[in-house]
């Protein structure tokens, strides 16, 4: 069996009962940690707290599947992955494989920054539209679909959630990531992320010094929002409940009231 097993937010605290006794059942446990990172654990801590060996597996491999897939033919098989296990595409394709294969899959869920940012910042769930990730320039190239989504999920009202870049060791920070989307709108010239933007940030969730902040983006450009991960949130049209939210819990400008639905 291969079972699919979500470790969180932010360390080896996060997991849920039942994924840890699926790891305590486990033959072999693999883990991958390039979709996002637990920066409050390491490989060693979980390890000690799990009680096992763990793995890890590069993007290549994992999208690759078959050290984990020859494995999981006559073993009990555990993945790890930061988050929720079916929030990457990578996985859902190694599912398929699993089960094209015969063998049998199992999901644990884990708590994802999907529904943590949102609730973090108490904005509505379902006025979100289509997440993006704004990667790093390859080259001086950098892609504009972030962009676009943005445009796209604003003509309908949509709050966005962007996640940022991870590549090797280095992670994407929020200033980063506005820098970059103010880079594109310069470009552009579609005043769809300019500095007067509304934009929201969530830092370390899940920790004990999780941070959130919303604010227009020329407030918030310079600021230190200490370690990552980071992501950001532009929203749509606001709910009157929503814009309270932000401005009492995130410390967002009262001017925003004025945006309501």
């Amino acid at each position: 069996m291969l079972v699919f097993v979500g470790l969180g937010l932010f360390d080896e605290k996060d997991i849920t009962l039942k994924g840890l006794d699926e790891i305590k059942k486990a033959d072999i446990v693999f883990a991958e940690f390039y979709t996002a990172k637990l920066t409050g654990s390491s490989k060693e801590k979980l390890g000690e707290s799990f009680g096992k060996e763990i793995k890890i597996l590069s993007r290549e491999e994992v999208e690759d599947g078959r050290i984990i897939l020859n494995e999981a033919k006559n073993k009990n098989v555990v993945f790890l992955t930061p988050g929720d296990p079916m929030t990457a595409t990578t996985h859902v394709a190694l599912r398929i494989q699993a089960k094209e294969m015969g063998i049998k899959t199992k999901i644990v869920h884990g708590v994802s920054i999907i529904s943590a940012a949102p609730g973090l910042l108490g904005l509505q769930h379902y006025k979100f539209g289509r997440i993006t990730t704004i990667p790093f320039p390859e080259k001086d190239y950098l892609p504009e679909s972030p962009y676009d989504i943005i445009k796209e999920n604003k003509s309908h009202g949509l709050h966005t959630l962007i996640l940022l870049d991870i590549k090797k060791n280095r992670l994407m920070t929020a200033n980063e990531g506005m820098k970059l989307l103010i880079g594109i709108e310069e470009k552009r010239k579609e005043k769809i992320v300019t500095l007067d933007t509304l934009i929201c940030i969530v830092a370390r969730a899940g920790s004990g010094d999780c941070l959130i902040s919303a604010d227009y983006i020329k407030n918030l450009l310079n600021r230190d929002f200490g370690e990552p991960m980071h992501s950001l949130i532009i929203p749509g049209n606001l709910h009157f409940m929503e814009a309270e939210a932000l401005v009492k819990l995130a410390n967002a400008p009262k001017n925003i009231t004025k945006r309501l639905d």
